[in-house]
Protein backbone atom coordinates (compact mmCIF):
# COMPACT_ATOMS: atom_id res chain seq x y z
CA UNK A 1 0.00 0.00 0.00
CA UNK A 2 2.69 2.21 0.77
CA UNK A 3 4.21 1.76 -2.87
CA UNK A 4 0.71 3.14 -4.29
CA UNK A 5 1.02 6.06 -1.78
CA UNK A 6 4.20 6.90 -3.09
CA UNK A 7 3.94 6.63 -6.69
CA UNK A 8 0.93 9.10 -6.03
CA UNK A 9 2.84 11.41 -4.57
CA UNK A 10 6.09 11.40 -6.86
CA UNK A 11 3.60 10.94 -10.01
CA UNK A 12 1.56 14.44 -8.35
CA UNK A 13 4.79 16.66 -7.59
CA UNK A 14 5.13 19.95 -10.06
CA UNK A 15 8.37 19.89 -10.88
CA UNK A 16 9.95 23.85 -10.38
CA UNK A 17 11.29 25.94 -13.18
CA UNK A 18 15.06 23.91 -13.10
CA UNK A 19 12.84 21.01 -12.91
CA UNK A 20 13.09 20.01 -9.45
CA UNK A 21 10.28 19.44 -7.11
CA UNK A 22 9.88 22.88 -5.38
CA UNK A 23 10.08 21.28 -1.81
CA UNK A 24 13.13 19.16 -2.74
CA UNK A 25 14.73 22.34 -4.84
CA UNK A 26 15.04 24.36 -1.54
CA UNK A 27 17.04 21.83 0.17
CA UNK A 28 19.40 20.68 -2.16
CA UNK A 29 22.55 22.17 -3.51
CA UNK A 30 24.81 21.51 -6.47
CA UNK A 31 27.47 18.65 -6.14
CA UNK A 32 30.99 20.21 -5.74
CA UNK A 33 33.10 20.76 -9.16
CA UNK A 34 35.59 18.50 -8.56
CA UNK A 35 33.05 15.12 -8.44
CA UNK A 36 33.91 12.87 -11.51
CA UNK A 37 29.93 12.72 -11.58
CA UNK A 38 27.68 13.77 -14.22
CA UNK A 39 24.17 14.91 -14.67
CA UNK A 40 21.91 12.70 -16.10
CA UNK A 41 18.83 13.29 -17.99
CA UNK A 42 15.60 13.74 -16.34
CA UNK A 43 13.16 11.84 -18.53
CA UNK A 44 10.48 10.89 -16.42
CA UNK A 45 9.14 7.64 -17.68
CA UNK A 46 7.34 6.80 -14.37
CA UNK A 47 10.02 4.15 -13.25
CA UNK A 48 11.56 6.28 -10.83
CA UNK A 49 14.94 5.98 -12.27
CA UNK A 50 15.69 9.67 -11.91
CA UNK A 51 16.47 13.01 -9.29
CA UNK A 52 13.07 14.15 -10.86
CA UNK A 53 10.92 10.92 -9.63
CA UNK A 54 13.45 9.98 -6.81
CA UNK A 55 13.09 13.28 -4.91
CA UNK A 56 10.06 13.41 -3.60
CA UNK A 57 10.21 10.31 -2.68
CA UNK A 58 12.90 10.43 -0.52
CA UNK A 59 11.96 13.79 1.21
CA UNK A 60 8.47 12.43 2.07
CA UNK A 61 10.51 9.53 4.01
CA UNK A 62 13.51 10.92 5.20
CA UNK A 63 12.91 8.99 8.52
CA UNK A 64 13.14 5.81 6.74
CA UNK A 65 16.49 6.68 4.95
CA UNK A 66 18.90 4.61 7.39
CA UNK A 67 18.03 2.29 10.26
CA UNK A 68 20.13 0.80 13.20
CA UNK A 69 19.23 -2.51 14.57
CA UNK A 70 21.41 -4.03 17.37
CA UNK A 71 21.60 -7.84 15.84
CA UNK A 72 24.14 -10.83 16.94
CA UNK A 73 26.35 -8.43 19.20
CA UNK A 74 26.43 -5.71 16.56
CA UNK A 75 25.02 -2.56 15.51
CA UNK A 76 24.09 -3.22 11.91
CA UNK A 77 23.42 0.00 10.06
CA UNK A 78 20.73 -0.75 7.51
CA UNK A 79 20.52 1.89 4.00
CA UNK A 80 17.80 -0.49 2.68
CA UNK A 81 15.33 2.55 1.88
CA UNK A 82 18.40 4.26 -0.07
CA UNK A 83 18.95 1.29 -2.51
CA UNK A 84 15.33 1.24 -3.39
CA UNK A 85 15.34 4.20 -5.16
CA UNK A 86 18.65 4.35 -6.05
CA UNK A 87 18.17 4.05 -9.57
CA UNK A 88 17.61 8.02 -9.23
CA UNK A 89 20.69 8.19 -6.93
CA UNK A 90 24.78 8.92 -8.68
CA UNK A 91 26.05 8.16 -5.68
CA UNK A 92 25.60 7.92 -1.24
CA UNK A 93 28.27 8.89 1.53
CA UNK A 94 27.69 8.07 5.22
CA UNK A 95 29.47 9.14 8.27
CA UNK A 96 29.47 7.08 11.53
CA UNK A 97 29.20 9.67 14.87
CA UNK A 98 31.36 12.54 13.38
CA UNK A 99 33.70 10.29 11.05
CA UNK A 100 33.82 11.73 7.82
CA UNK A 101 31.35 10.43 5.20
CA UNK A 102 32.59 7.64 2.80
CA UNK A 103 31.24 6.53 -0.32
CA UNK A 104 28.65 3.53 0.15
CA UNK A 105 28.75 1.77 -3.20
CA UNK A 106 25.26 1.50 -4.61
CA UNK A 107 23.98 -2.01 -6.29
CA UNK A 108 23.26 -1.13 -10.78
CA UNK A 109 19.87 -0.60 -10.83
CA UNK A 110 18.20 -3.29 -13.58
CA UNK A 111 16.86 -0.99 -16.11
CA UNK A 112 16.16 -4.31 -18.60
CA UNK A 113 14.14 -5.59 -15.37
CA UNK A 114 10.57 -4.21 -15.28
CA UNK A 115 11.37 -2.88 -11.10
CA UNK A 116 14.21 -1.31 -11.74
CA UNK A 117 15.12 -0.46 -8.25
CA UNK A 118 14.42 -3.80 -6.84
CA UNK A 119 17.38 -5.42 -4.59
CA UNK A 120 18.54 -9.20 -5.76
CA UNK A 121 20.34 -11.37 -4.36
CA UNK A 122 23.25 -10.80 -6.21
CA UNK A 123 23.43 -6.96 -5.34
CA UNK A 124 24.37 -8.06 -1.57
CA UNK A 125 23.32 -6.66 1.77
CA UNK A 126 22.48 -2.81 2.33
CA UNK A 127 24.00 -2.63 5.62
CA UNK A 128 27.34 -2.73 7.67
CA UNK A 129 28.16 -4.05 11.06
CA UNK A 130 29.89 -1.65 14.00
CA UNK A 131 30.66 -3.18 17.60
CA UNK A 132 27.77 -3.62 19.71
CA UNK A 133 26.15 0.11 20.90
CA UNK A 134 28.71 2.11 19.16
CA UNK A 135 26.56 4.27 16.35
CA UNK A 136 25.26 7.01 17.92
CA UNK A 137 24.92 9.51 15.15
CA UNK A 138 24.40 8.95 11.13
CA UNK A 139 25.40 11.54 8.25
CA UNK A 140 23.73 10.80 4.79
CA UNK A 141 25.15 12.84 1.70
CA UNK A 142 22.91 11.77 -1.12
CA UNK A 143 23.77 13.04 -4.29
CA UNK A 144 20.90 12.62 -7.31
CA UNK A 145 21.87 11.67 -10.77
CA UNK A 146 21.01 15.66 -11.35
CA UNK A 147 24.10 16.07 -9.24
CA UNK A 148 21.81 17.82 -6.35
CA UNK A 149 22.40 17.36 -2.90
CA UNK A 150 20.85 16.41 0.27
CA UNK A 151 22.53 16.29 4.04
CA UNK A 152 21.04 14.62 6.51
CA UNK A 153 21.81 13.82 10.01
CA UNK A 154 20.18 11.06 11.92
CA UNK A 155 19.96 9.97 15.67
CA UNK A 156 20.22 6.20 16.21
CA UNK A 157 17.05 6.01 16.53
CA UNK A 158 16.87 6.74 12.71
CA UNK A 159 15.34 10.12 13.13
CA UNK A 160 16.77 13.30 11.45
CA UNK A 161 18.26 15.55 13.59
CA UNK A 162 18.09 18.11 11.81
Amino acid sequence: MIDVILTIIAASAQPGPDGAAPEAAALSAPAPAASALAAEPQEAAGRFTTAAEVKPILAATRASWIHVREFGGQDLLYVTHLWSWRCGLAQVRLGVNGAAPELWPLPECHLDEGLPNMIKAEDGMPYRSYPPGSIQQVAVEVTYDDLSRETLTFGRNGQPLQ
